[in-house]
């Protein structure tokens, strides 16, 4: 694709489509979606692409994410529609609430999302995951903020920082550090992220107080009011289905994710591996899960009334697909242009001390154009090779190009959209407080572990 004009231009055009997204959203009638594009074209445009180069881009990027999480959006809202419709969902959040206790609610959803998104991508572990949060917010009338935070930043915690997921597992080989290391590391790393981020959901909860509606096709706001218990435990005489059935269809496609994983990494083919390395791409594996809940959730309910709730799944899922991929034509805008790998290369031609170097490139990149993985992969390629030649220690700069990628997600990035659409949050403040803000805790907290860890391990 043409290059830009100068580092200059680049920035310049960084510069103007920022404040014309963030006023698009903020002061005019301009859908989300329609205002990614139009930042997507302007920055295109005044950075120095050809219009071809910029359409192309944008259709790509497009394209590209909802390749990968577009149709699993779509499966897994059809299945949160079957869990509602059926009574599963409230049967998984009485299940839980028997199993890890009152009031831990927020624990629980952390500690899932922080072990599913080891093997799984965290949009994918989201979307499955969102009608359990869902669930336990209705029959507690716990704010889904409290819930969905936590769950979100236990995905994206070790999506960024523990392998086998591609991003770290990228800057592993990059630095050229042991993977099993790694991994145990990075596992330590991210419990305090992780402790932290649960706490500012649990709080941010109380502010936004928001709750399913009673028939669980809308969301609605009340004055705050602690969470009621004997509410959620009570029997009122429905019948539930068991909780294993209840559960299968979200743990089966965990599973298979998961078998997928294993066998890649282990370079196991042929035969049996073949068949669960297919069955565990995340696009089948998530249809197994809506096609479980189809024939054991529904199967005493009607062909009609099966067929009616999953089509206002797929209405709802509409305007989540449309903007996650929005988001998606921008951060590639912004990553063919160049400016995030200009910004990069400033930053390491200065004397700024080795340790951060890895950290700040991949916080810029990642803001510059929304992709943690890109973010860090970029800065693990161009100062892992600066780290080893100023004696710095490796596996910690493999963290900081980690860490720094998890950064203010915000507008450019897709799992910005899924996590905020799929709890309801529509207002862009309040996005920015539930999401933005959740990242950005986690990134800090990271940086200073960092700290105090080159004390102890320079």
């Amino acid at each position: 694709m043409q290059a830009p004009v100068s580092g200059t231009q680049m920035l310049f055009a960084l510069f103007i489509g920022l404040v014309l997204l963030v006023l698009l959203i903020l002061k005019t009638k301009v859908h989300a979606f329609v205002a990614l594009i139009i930042t997507a074209i302007t920055i295109g445009l005044i950075g120095g692409m050809s219009t071809q180069d910029t359409v192309g881009a944008i259709s790509e990027g497009f394209g590209g994410t909802l390749g990968n999480i577009g149709i699993i959006i779509g499966f897994g809202v059809m299945m949160g529609e079957i869990f509602e419709m059926s009574g599963a969902a409230e049967k998984m959040a009485k299940t839980f609430l028997k199993l890890f206790g009152k009031n831990h609610e927020g624990i629980a959803l952390a500690l899932t999302g922080f072990l599913v998104a080891i093997p799984i991508y965290c949009d994918s572990g989201f979307v499955i995951l969102a009608p359990l949060a869902k669930a336990i917010s209705k029959n507690t009338k716990k704010s889904i903020v409290a819930l969905g935070v936590p769950l979100a930043a236990g995905l994206v915690i070790t999506h960024t920082l523990v392998p086998p997921t591609p991003g770290p597992l990228g800057v592993a080989g990059t630095f050229n550090v042991d993977v099993g290391q790694f991994i145990l590391l990075g596992i330590v790393i991210s419990l305090p992220m992780a402790a932290v981020c649960l706490s500012y959901g649990s709080w941010l909860g109380k502010k936004i107080y928001q709750l399913p509606s009673e028939d669980g096709e809308s969301w609605v706001r009340l004055p705050y009011s602690g969470p009621n218990y004997d509410l959620s435990m009570e029997n009122d005489g429905k019948k539930l289905p068991s909780a294993f059935v209840s559960f299968l269809p979200i743990l089966s496609p965990i599973v298979l994710i998961l078998l997928n994983t294993v066998s890649s990494a282990l370079g196991l083919k042929g035969g049996v591996f073949s068949v669960l390395i297919f069955l565990g791409t995340p696009i089948i594996a998530v249809a197994i899960g809506l096609l479980l809940a189809i024939y054991t959730l529904a199967r005493q309910v009607d062909r009609k009334t099966v067929l009616d709730r999953m089509e206002q799944g797929i209405k709802s899922a509409g305007i989540i697909i449309l903007v996650t991929g929005g988001g998606g034509a921008l951060g590639k805008v912004l990553q063919v242009s160049g400016v995030g790998n200009f910004i990069a290369e400033q930053i390491s031609k200065t004397s700024i001390p080795v340790i951060l170097l890895p950290f700040l490139i991949a916080t810029l990149v990642r803001f510059t154009q929304g992709s943690g993985t890109v973010a860090m992969i970029t800065a693990a390629g161009i100062t892992a090779p600066i780290v080893q030649a100023a004696g710095g220690n490796m596996l910690l700069g493999a963290f900081a190009a980690c860490v720094g990628s998890l950064f203010f997600s915000y507008f450019n990035d897709s799992f910005y959209w899924v996590t905020t659409r799929l709890m309801g949050i529509n207002e862009t403040k309040e996005q920015v407080r539930v999401w933005s803000v959740t990242t950005t805790i986690a990134w800090a907290v990271g940086f200073a572990e960092l700290l105090i860890l080159n004390i102890f391990m320079h």
